[in-house]
């Protein structure tokens, strides 16, 4: 199978596989490649055109940088780890050339719903792996354990509402894309009032 055929939009979509974010180097995507993907992520369904999201962007040296405070941050939760886990941390946005993270500020709202915002950021994530994967770069989105905490996400800046809604890695695949199991999508349909 070809993964990641560009031939058709429809072709994208049905071989559409992720790379690993440890089995990425250079290069990244270019200026005007991001400025393509960024432009593919926000045509994403908005209601009330709130625009429930927003981009942090780590490359070069704030890679290592942010990579310190996941460290720093991870010796203090867990003090019993030894240097071989904090250097992976420490290590853990340098995988990728480039790392996108998706904020989702969905807030209250008196006529759009929190969880539509929230959604409207997950479909952010999803344009843009597909619009790295239709450029040619290897593409992954993650969370993890630094989404989910509340010094890390200080440190990010991220307002009282503001939650990671993905850490999408970027770069050049160092290894071939395997494909995994997946459902037959018609085992997963139910007819209402059938």
């Amino acid at each position: 199978m070809k993964f990641n055929d560009n031939s058709s939009g429809l072709a994208l979509l049905k071989t559409r596989k992720s790379a690993s974010a440890k089995a990425m180097g250079l290069p990244g995507p270019t200026g005007e490649q991001l400025a393509e993907i960024l432009s593919a992520a926000v045509r994403v369904p908005d209601h009330g055109k709130l625009t429930p999201w927003r981009f942090i962007l780590f490359e070069g040296k704030a890679r290592e940088k942010f990579g310190g405070l996941l460290a720093d941050r991870w010796k203090a939760k867990n003090p019993d780890h030894g240097e071989d886990t904090l250097a992976f941390q420490r290590g853990f946005f340098m995988r990728a050339p480039m790392v996108i993270a998706v904020i989702s500020r969905a807030a209250p709202h008196p006529k759009i719903p929190e969880w539509e915002q929230t959604l409207s950021s997950a479909a952010v994530c999803q344009n843009i792996v597909l619009a790295a994967s239709a450029l040619g770069l290897g593409v992954q989105w993650q969370t993890d354990w630094p989404a989910y905490d509340d010094e890390i996400a200080k440190a990010m800046g991220l307002g009282a509402h503001e939650r990671v809604a993905g850490f999408i890695y970027l770069g050049t695949p160092t290894a071939p894309l395997e494909e995994r199991p997946r459902p037959d999508p018609m085992s997963l349909v139910t007819r209402w009032g059938s």
